[in-house]
């Protein structure tokens, strides 16, 4: 039987999609050895979007996760991915060049690599980066819906990605996009022009077609697909690692992870979901909508938001047909980040003002100005982009010259002697205060669902409406008392 291999996205993409990449280091802890013996090819653990949400909203470093988790976890490479460090600004390629050492140092073995147009220009850059700090290459080709994202687009994109000396490829639907039937022809002709390196498979579920999408996938011959633990799965995120292993094994495939040693993992984040009120996966429904926005699921709650602060949340919907226009008029862009989040934010400037370009967003002006892809500057709409272009703040914009620091003089402007890499990167993507809030809390490990006594102690202590507190048992007695302070 022909075997197939999983690269686990629980850590990374699950918790992404699903609880705004609230999971703490402490909650990964417990699962981290689990993780390293079920037999995953690799494992996700981090981000460049990561790296600030952790120190800035769970007061984390993102280094001493990555140690602490590469500490439990010696057997299965670690993954990024390295798409932006700045999701929506500029990155200068010494400042990508640290981002990636940084993670290397600290024990990241893969970078998974996405260029949100394809470029096979930035993908080279890019490429040539990670290998140079020492890093195994998984090369995305980012899958999208429009007229010129063909097959011959395809052929095309693939044979340009295996012309760059990566370990794999990647087949990426962030969107959840991908049907079982556009599976068996764009699965074919990847593989037929991907010069024989492997290929994964990564099909989000926002549409409900993931699992269906790995299945159909692994019969045409992608040995290695992208999945997640319940309940971190499914819903926006992958497809159920249990559903894809279960599935294969019934169409006469030989699933190599162990699916025993991994669920107490999935009863962990489950208790952790729970206690913490955090969301839980679960199927979607399908949605033919999402094929014509196509606005990432995460994005669309974004939107929302932003709607609710000018009193407009009904017209989520009114917005999300204005981004089938703007993207048109943007030239069918990749709506992945950070493409799709100036999409989508244009649009709603537009619904919000009442008139369609009467307000325009910086992004929007650099996206004219071919800041985040030279690509745009031919397929945009030319009348929308002469528009965009007149107005004073485009003529303001347009006099900035993008810096290109070398990694010594990011040393040097943000370090200075003995200060270490990761330490620069800190300082240049976040202020100091929350760098030094940072270091104030330690992560310390979950308690688990697997120690009750221990999750009863912790959330007695969590109480308010008591002072003290007896557990008794034959030969143990334990007494919590809060004191006033002195």
């Amino acid at each position: 039987m022909k075997e197939i291999r999983f690269v686990d996205t629980t850590l990374r993409d699950g918790h992404q999609s699903l609880w705004a990449e609230a999971m703490t280091t402490g909650m990964m802890l417990p699962a981290a050895e689990r993780l390293d013996n079920a037999g995953f090819l690799a494992m996700e653990l981090i981000s460049g979007s990561h790296v600030k949400k952790s120190v800035r909203e769970l007061g984390e470093s993102p280094w001493e996760r990555i140690r602490l988790m590469r500490q439990r976890i010696t057997r299965t490479p670690l993954r990024t991915i390295a798409g932006k460090v700045n999701t929506f600004g500029y990155d200068p390629p010494g400042l990508y060049r640290l981002f990636l050492k940084s993670m290397a140092d600290c024990g990241i073995r893969q970078a998974r690599i996405l260029d949100a147009w394809n470029d096979p220009e930035g993908w080279e850059r890019r490429v040539t980066i990670a290998r140079g700090v020492g890093l195994d290459v998984i090369l995305d080709v980012t899958y999208s819906v429009s007229d010129k994202h063909t097959d011959e687009y395809y052929a095309e994109r693939t044979r340009a990605a295996a012309a760059l000396p990566v370990m794999r490829l990647c087949l990426k639907d962030p969107g959840g996009l991908l049907t079982p039937e556009r599976v068996r022809t764009l699965v074919p002709t990847m593989m037929a022009n991907s010069n024989g390196i492997p290929i994964e498979l990564h099909s989000h579920c926002t549409t409900g077609l993931g699992p269906l999408n790995a299945l159909e996938a692994i019969r045409l011959g992608i040995d290695i697909v992208n999945t997640a633990i319940p309940p971190l799965a499914d819903s926006s995120s992958l497809p159920s690692v249990f559903n894809v292993a279960r599935n294969a094994r019934a169409l006469g495939y030989a699933p190599t992870v162990d699916e025993d040693l991994i669920r107490p993992v999935s009863e962990h984040f489950m208790y952790v979901a729970k206690r913490e009120g955090l969301p839980i996966g679960v199927p979607a429904e399908y949605d033919y909508a999402q094929y014509l926005h196509q606005v990432p699921g995460g994005m669309i709650s974004n939107l929302g938001h932003q709607l609710r602060l000018v009193g407009l949340a009904d017209r989520l919907p009114e917005t999300l047909e204005e981004s089938v226009r703007v993207r048109a008029e943007f030239g069918y862009p990749i709506m992945v980040t950070p493409l799709s989040q100036f999409v989508g934010t244009q649009a709603a400037l537009n619904i919000i003002s009442g008139e369609r370009y009467k307000l325009i967003s910086d992004q929007t002006i650099e996206y004219a100005l071919g800041r985040h892809g030279k690509e745009a500057c031919a397929v945009m709409d030319p009348d929308i982009r002469d528009r965009v272009l007149g107005t004073p703040r485009a003529k303001e914009l347009a006099r900035w010259v993008a810096p290109d620091p070398s990694l010594d003089d990011l040393r040097r402007i943000h370090g200075g002697p003995g200060v270490p890499d990761e330490e620069v990167l800190l300082r240049i993507l976040l202020r100091r205060d929350e760098i030094s809030a940072m270091r104030a809390t330690p992560p310390t490990e979950y308690v688990s669902a697997h120690q009750p006594l221990v999750a009863l102690v912790d959330a007695l202590s969590r109480r308010t409406d008591c002072s003290r507190v007896q557990v008794r048992k034959s030969g143990f007695s334990l007494v919590m008392e809060k004191r006033a302070a002195s």
